[in-house]
This record gives structure tokens, C-alpha cells and sequence, in this order.
């Protein structure tokens, strides 16, 4: 059986997928610290998270949160799934390419007494993001 703290995370993915932003943050603390380590971001609140996740979803209005594992590590959740979808909306003041993308995420979240996720932080590849949507060339086959 999954502990409050992964069902917690697990309702917050789910809610991304239905786009119910709310239901994103519902349980995150008002003091919410969360990094994007790819970007290198660290968004200081609950709504400057909701703004990020909402961006992503406005960068590819079909993605979705697929495959998710969770690792219980009693007031740290650890997730990993893959993030699918087709770039039809501007992403990161880049414009739309119509490609899709396919790739894999770490998150790690911290979680209060009260079970509310009070700071997290995500891991993916930037390079090969920028890659499948075409605004960079793979590098060369090494010889």
C-alpha cells in the first residue's frame, strides 16, 4: 500500500494530466520551494510552480504524465515517468514545431507533518528535449 505522501504526489500528476492546475498545487505549502535543475529555476511559491507546470502543458497541449514510478522515502517522494507530447504551442519563448517529445523525468519531493510538499525539484535532459523538437542538431555519431 502507497503512503499518504505518494498518493499526494500521485493525485498531483494525475491532476496535470486532467490540467487541473489547482489540483496540482492543492497540496503543496503556500512557502513551496521547487527547482527546475535542468533550467536551473527555482520557482519560490506554490502559484510560481502552478505557472510552470501550466507552461509546459501550453507548450504541448497533449502531454502527459506516462509510466510513473514512486519510491517512498518516508517525507521524500522520488518519481520517475516519462513526459509525452506534441510541441503546439510556444515553449520557453520557442516557437511550435508540431514534434513530438518522448522523455524521462526525475522528481523529488519533500514533504511536512501535515503531508503538504513544502520544496521539490525536477531532473530531465534539456539537450535531448531540444534535439526532438528540432532546435538543435544531434551531435555526430561518435567515430
Amino acid at each position: 500500500m502507497a503512503s499518504k505522501n505518494v498518493e499526494t504526489l500521485r493525485a498531483a500528476h494525475e491532476s496535470w494530466n486532467r490540467r487541473d492546475f489547482q489540483g496540482v498545487i492543492r497540496n503543496a505549502a503556500e512557502s513551496l520551494v521547487y527547482t527546475d535543475h535542468s533550467l536551473n529555476i527555482a520557482l519560490i511559491t506554490r502559484e510560481k510552480f502552478s505557472e510552470w507546470t501550466e507552461a509546459w502543458a501550453t507548450g504541448f497541449s497533449d502531454a502527459r504524465i506516462t509510466n510513473p514510478e514512486y519510491i517512498d522515502a518516508g517525507d521524500v517522494v522520488i518519481a520517475q515517468f516519462t513526459a509525452e507530447g506534441t510541441n503546439d504551442g510556444i515553449f520557453g519563448g520557442l516557437k511550435p514545431t508540431g514534434r513530438h517529445m518522448s522523455l524521462p523525468f526525475c522528481e523529488i519531493c519533500q514533504f511536512d507533518k501535515q503531508g503538504r510538499i513544502v520544496s521539490g525539484g525536477c531532473y530531465y535532459d534539456q539537450y535531448t528535449l531540444l534535439t526532438q523538437l528540432g532546435h538543435v542538431s544531434p551531435l555526430a555519431a561518435a567515430a
